[in-house]
């Protein structure tokens, strides 16, 4: 368990052998930072965008969708990630890779997807090598955005210690049920990979672990935002690209758990809204509205 494997890795300490390969300026306060994950056996690109102010600065960690940023949509590409963030006192992480695998530890290497051990990189290897390049005050939060939505909250649930915030945008917190466990292999499929291969046979204990609705608990005490809209298309798209099944699906999703929250009396911020069908705009403006929840949680 990645609990397990932080009381061996202090928080604030990378893991033997995770380490800063190569780092390039992008420009305007933003650089690339190529990370080795010992866990994967492979380098992994970061892009960061340093804090404003100097001094020691909490970290966003941003993941983004289905594709890992391998395919020109990210962040990075389609939002205003980094005007936003110029004047604001926080390291933004964006890592680049994790198509379709949840960016969770998988039991097995895949023959498409190959050997991921995302839980281990972005809960061990990656804040502890952040911390040390940029000399951060180790406060952390994390947010994801459609299918890292729901990996966002489970990596957190899994690594309670490493993060004070959470943010899932038009995601899917997802159960180990039959609805559950269909949307999170559709997306697996989606890049040709196999389920099994991740977390073992459908409904076993592989995938229980997982079950943010039946983990839930663990996010007692963390700053908590879930957004996601109806699926109508209207101006918060700015235009783009609208998917308003998948939106309204994850729609359905985020208030099941808003509401398991509640069952729970975990408070989080919750927000439906009446306009958007999974677009970039949409994105761009639950990146705002959460940031004031988040920077607080972690003292940006």
């Amino acid at each position: 368990m990645v609990l397990a494997a932080l009381s061996a890795c202090p928080v604030g300490a990378a893991p033997p052998g995770a380490n800063v390969v190569r780092e390039e300026s992008l420009g305007e306060g933003a650089v690339r930072v190529d990370v080795y994950s010992p866990a994967m056996d492979r380098v992994v690109t970061n892009r960061v965008l340093r804090a404003a102010g100097g001094g020691p600065a909490p970290t966003l960690y941003l993941l983004t969708g289905l594709g890992g940023g391998l395919d020109g949509i990210s962040w990075w590409d389609n939002t205003d990630v980094r005007k936003f963030f110029a004047d604001k006192h926080v390291n933004v992480v964006m890592p680049v890779g994790g198509a379709s695998t949840l960016y969770t530890d998988w039991l097995s290497a895949d023959p498409v997807l190959g050997r991921n051990r995302w839980q281990t990189y972005l809960t061990q290897e990656l804040p502890g090598v952040i911390d040390a390049q940029l000399g951060t005050t180790g406060r952390n939060a994390l947010a994801g955005v459609s299918m890292s939505g729901g990996s966002a909250v489970d990596l957190v649930i899994q690594s309670p210690a490493r993060y004070a915030a959470v943010a899932s945008y038009s995601g899917c917190p997802w159960a180990a049920n039959p609805a559950g466990m269909a949307i999170v292999s559709a997306q697996v499929a989606r890049g040709g990979g196999n389920p099994v291969n991740m977390w073992g046979a459908p409904g076993g204990n592989g995938w229980r672990a997982h079950d943010a609705f039946a983990n839930a608990a663990a996010l007692t005490g963390k700053t908590i935002y879930l957004s996601a809209a109806t699926g109508v298309p209207g101006a918060i798209d700015g235009g783009g690209w609208i998917s308003p099944t998948v939106e309204a699906i994850t729609n359905t999703c985020t208030s099941a758990f808003a509401d398991r929250l509640g069952q729970l009396d975990i408070p989080a911020i919750h927000v439906e809204r009446p306009q958007g069908a999974h677009t970039w705009g949409l994105f761009e403006a639950d990146l705002h509205d959460s940031w004031p929840h988040l920077a607080r949680a972690i003292g940006a």
